[in-house]
């Protein structure tokens, strides 16, 4: 999921499609905007990872936040996450020449990134590319997130 834009309405939904889905791990590729959306994420049934967006102002509160559960983790503006025996690439996707020089290295099995508010799945060499959209629906209207199957290399699109 990614690019939540404070939309805390739509925030309650992905998280309750999250947990009705069942899934083990959430990576959220930033774009919180405040701190206050932090304590929403407690909802889910499942670890959250975390990277910091553009959108995203006070950092320091957002970490405080996010330290205040432990389910919830903040990588920074980049993470590395190892899933079902898979390495995964987290960022929110700002910088086109990092995004498109980790999808080309093929160091990592997923890619997952945000920030053009766009859906995408795509297999770039031996990399799944994983753009969730938006949670917020401010841009295009539509509300995703992404599903992955890390043992399939595969990924689905959930409107909420």
């Amino acid at each position: 999921m990614g690019d939540t834009h404070d939309n805390l309405s739509m925030i309650d939904k992905a998280i309750e499609r999250l947990n009705r889905e069942k899934v083990e791990l959430v990576l959220h590729t930033g774009d919180y905007v405040s701190g206050f959306v932090i304590p929403r994420f407690k909802a889910l049934n499942a670890k959250l990872i975390g990277v910091f967006g553009n959108n995203d102002g006070d950092r320091e509160r957002l970490r405080s936040k996010f330290g205040e559960n432990p389910n919830l983790e903040i990588r920074g503006s980049f993470g590395e996450v190892v899933a079902g025996g898979v390495r995964i690439a987290l960022l929110h996707g700002i910088d086109n020449v990092l995004l498109n020089a980790l999808i080309e290295g093929g160091c990592f099995g997923i890619m997952v990134y945000g920030h053009t508010h766009m859906v995408e799945v795509r297999k770039e060499g031996r990399t799944l590319v994983v753009n969730p959209g938006e949670v917020c629906g401010y841009v295009h209207g539509k509300t995703t997130v992404a599903v992955l199957d890390t043992a399939r290399s595969e990924a689905r699109i959930v409107e909420l």
